[in-house]
């Protein structure tokens, strides 16, 4: 008797002939399983970057996708969902201002910061206006992607909007026109979520002087519980809010429309994301003149996830930076990794036109 029918005795033996073949079934269907995940993590071992990689960070060109073209994408922000990044913007194309009716939201994505892919514009159906500041996050509870966006049915009278997905890269359907945040006349908002799922909105409202504040929001992100800090500033614009282990830092500048020279960045700080919030040092500003370190207007602060400390870029807009003028192709400025000293203030940028960023991350 050979080893394999000696093997298949015993077996019978031990099993009645039904449990014989329901077991001799679900063995091959697991083999079958088996088989099919290995396919498919081969299939898709490059959707994972390396373990070590090393990317340069170039702010001295405009950045390119996959296919050579010029990525536009201004204004908005990059986010880091289930091991990809996604960098999302208004596109301007080759108009001539940043309030062109229409401007559409795209969305690009990457492995590495380094090749990126255009993936789609992310509102198909957007009513006629002016369209700013797309900020997308994750709403844990509810499993959506949840973008907003500040607009405008008619100049000025500013409006945040907020819509969801299924996907990071859209598309995203209007899932309230007009979100309520205390102020009036709505302009730059960008969005925060806390380690605990919580969401924020932090804003300025053009009808109270440009005032800065922040808000709480919804379980489901799609609009605010009317809980707001006090206002940190006035005459503000382009707010951005993050935290690093027990500060939330909120940055925002004096109004600076389109402005080629940048704007400063003034950091306020807080160990509560509603605040009280205290003013810190200006990043983004020469002690000697006042004048800009970085001639950039903020749009962002990114989490790099690191497989330590994870590592926050600070990301503007060079305004009128193109050699061809055109506004589509204006350049954006990604700072070498941020820099804290021990009691928690952010120290002042560098000017760097070219950086080099390591992925030791280690999932």
């Amino acid at each position: 008797m050979t080893p394999a029918a000696s093997s298949w005795k015993r077996f019978s033996r031990k099993f009645p002939a039904r449990h014989c073949w329901e077991t001799l079934l679900a063995l091959l269907l697991a083999a079958f399983t088996i088989a099919c995940d290995e396919q498919h993590r081969s299939q898709n071992a490059e959707t994972k970057p390396n373990r070590l990689q090393t990317v340069t960070i170039n702010n001295l060109e405009p950045r390119r996708d996959v296919a050579g073209n010029i990525i536009d994408a201004h204004g908005g922000c990059l986010q880091f969902f289930a091991g990809r990044f996604y960098l999302y913007g208004t596109a301007y194309g080759t108009n001539a201002s940043s309030l062109a009716l229409n401007c559409p939201f795209r969305v690009y994505s990457s492995l590495d910061l380094d090749r990126w892919t255009y993936e789609g514009e992310l509102l198909k159906e957007q009513p006629t206006g002016v369209y700013t500041r797309p900020s997308v996050v994750f709403n844990p509870r509810t499993r959506k992607y949840v973008l907003w966006y500040n607009w405008f049915p008619k100049l000025w009278n500013g409006r945040a909007a907020a819509a969801t997905s299924d996907s990071p890269a859209g598309p995203f359907t209007i899932a309230n026109p007009e979100v309520h945040v205390p102020g009036s006349r709505l302009g730059d908002g960008s969005l925060f979520v806390d380690d605990d799922g919580t969401g924020y909105y932090i804003y300025t409202s053009m009808g109270d002087d440009y005032a800065v504040r922040v808000a709480r929001l919804t379980p489901d992100f799609l609009d605010s519980t009317g809980e707001t800090s006090s206002i940190l500033a006035k005459g503000g614009e382009a707010p951005v809010l993050f935290r690093r282990n027990n500060f939330y830092y909120a940055l925002c500048g004096p109004l600076c429309p389109d402005c080629p020279n940048g704007s400063p960045v003034q950091v306020y700080a807080s160990t509560s994301p509603l605040g009280p919030y205290a003013p810190r040092s200006n990043i983004n500003r020469r002690p000697e003149n006042g004048a800009p370190i970085i001639p950039a207007q903020e749009t962002w602060v990114t989490k790099i996830p690191m497989s330590g400390e994870p590592v926050y870029i600070w990301m503007g807009d060079r305004w009128e930076s193109t050699p061809d003028g055109i506004k589509g192709h204006d350049f954006q400025f990604w700072s070498a990794p941020l820099t804290f000293s021990p009691d928690g203030d952010i120290q002042p940028m560098k000017n760097i036109g070219r950086w080099d960023i390591t992925w030791t991350w280690s999932n």
